[in-house]
């Protein structure tokens, strides 16, 4: 078998390959965070395209963490349900189902018209400093707002696992608000919570420790990383070496790693662009890592695999494009996969 379509196993769930799709957001939800028919077409159609592992768009843990008023929500009860029948939805074709909560900070709500009648007046960040100009300025949050934001994100945690979810992913990566104080571009705080990198993490890790509280031990806990803000002064993979080894001791078991989003700084896209960093990540910090960013053909995606550069490989863009590609990745790499029993005349 190809190393991509081998299982693996991580805490007590096996995926059964090492493919996985990337959370995107749809911005298709209603105004209170619910999912609509959009997210129930979406995402069970990957499930019947083979992959192994699908982790559900940038879900909010607060109202006023949303990125957009039609982001999905886990921050209160009436959420449960309908995400428990999303998550029955692919399990019954085969995947498992994760969720990625996160916080926006201060990069919610971030089209100024959408504030009229939904989102929150002003925003909220390590620092009083806005993403770049013509953004609006947030709030710094105080120790007693970080303590509810901790609480927040443990909150949404329980009512994952109250909806069924095999996975939990926190964002702290792209821009976000657990991205904001790790980075020194945009964290500028002189307290526990800023200066060195030790401080810079502590957020981070109050928040680990928040939801390994209440999510299970035989569950695993995922954390996405931007592992570079491509600029000088901020963050950049020799860090997250180092933030990475700690999140190996407070339970986390698999670190995604993704870049950029702090500021306004194109990377030097390419194929398989960001792999390097869940390579050096696996490697020097001794923990399992998912590789994302244009990987497109079923060549790379198994080559990263097979040579240990990552343990999952996570589409993106590509699964919009072709929600069946593991399917005929299977086909291109010679393994033969069981096909959904409706689409069995159509194997080919």
């Amino acid at each position: 078998m190809p190393h991509l379509f081998e299982p693996i196993n991580l805490r007590g769930l096996t995926l059964k390959n090492r493919i996985a799709m990337s959370p995107m957001c749809q911005y298709s939800a209603t105004s209170d965070g619910m999912p609509t028919d959009w997210h129930f077409i979406h995402y069970p159609t990957r499930a019947v395209g083979g992959v192994g592992l699908i982790l559900v768009e940038a879900t909010a843990v607060e109202s006023r963490g949303r990125i957009s008023t039609s982001d999905l929500g886990l921050f209160d009860d009436r959420h449960v349900d309908p995400m428990a029948r999303l998550v029955a939805m692919c399990h019954a074709h085969g995947a498992r189902v994760g969720v990625q909560i996160g916080h926006a900070g201060r990069k919610a709500f971030s089209n100024p018209q959408e504030l009229k009648g939904f989102g929150p007046e002003e925003s909220v960040a390590p620092s009083a400093v806005p993403f770049e100009q013509g953004w609006k300025t947030p709030h710094a949050l105080s120790d007693m707002e970080i303590d509810q934001v901790v609480a927040s994100f443990r909150a949404a945690a329980a009512r994952a696992l109250a909806a069924g979810f095999d996975v939990v992913e926190i964002h702290a990566a792209h821009g976000y608000l657990i991205s904001e104080f790790l980075s020194p571009l945009s964290n500028l705080r002189d307290d526990e919570y800023g200066g060195s990198l030790q401080n810079r993490m502590r957020f981070l890790h109050r928040v680990v420790d928040a939801v390994r509280e209440v999510w299970p031990e035989r569950s695993p806990l995922f954390v996405r990383v931007s592992a570079s803000d491509w600029v000088p002064g901020g963050m950049d993979i020799d860090q997250m070496v180092e933030i990475a080894r700690t999140l190996a001791d407070r339970g986390v078991d698999l670190v995604d790693c993704s870049s950029g989003g702090v500021v306004s700084a194109p990377p030097p896209v390419g194929p398989g662009y960001q792999v390097p960093f869940a390579h050096r990540i696996r490697k020097d910090a001794g923990i399992p890592t998912g590789a994302v960013g244009l990987i497109t053909t079923p060549e790379l995606a198994d080559e990263i695999i097979r040579n240990g550069r990552a343990d999952l490989v996570l589409l993106g863009r590509e699964l919009l494009r072709h929600p069946y590609w593991p399917l005929e990745a299977a086909k291109a790499l010679g393994a033969d996969i069981e096909w959904p029993v409706q689409y069995r005349r159509a194997k080919r």
